[in-house]
């Protein structure tokens, strides 16, 4: 699941960056690449719930790994919002930031759930 997640926030990043020079206003592909954050969120979010009702356990903190998810789950949402909004190119970079803080929570929350990332 991690390989996924870097290989969409990483194309999601890209897309944006690349719209924010293009652009003037929130590009459509930049709010698609959002979304696809988010749904490989659900899908990772699903996922562990599933790995954890089935009786698997985290190393690290339960609290601390659901607050994880739960946060990377309201940031895309909170970004979109922010790009209905806010209408410069601008709002295109502030999208690209969330690939890359998602990238960073997921690594962590490998971290807590298996030890380490890889």
């Amino acid at each position: 699941m991690f390989i996924i997640g870097t290989v969409i926030c990483s194309l999601s990043t890209l897309i944006c960056w690349a719209m924010t020079a293009l652009r003037s206003h929130p590009a459509d592909s930049s709010i698609i690449s959002l979304a696809a954050v988010e749904l490989y969120l659900v899908v990772y979010s699903i996922y562990a719930g599933i790995r954890q009702a089935t009786g698997a356990s985290i190393t690290g903190e339960a609290w601390e790994f659901w607050g994880y998810i739960l946060t990377a789950l309201l940031l895309p949402v909170g970004v979109f919002v922010w790009a209905i909004v806010d209408k410069t190119r601008w709002s295109n970079l502030v999208m690209s930031f969330v690939g890359l803080v998602v990238f960073v929570m997921v690594y962590r929350l490998e971290e807590i759930w298996w030890g380490s990332a890889l």
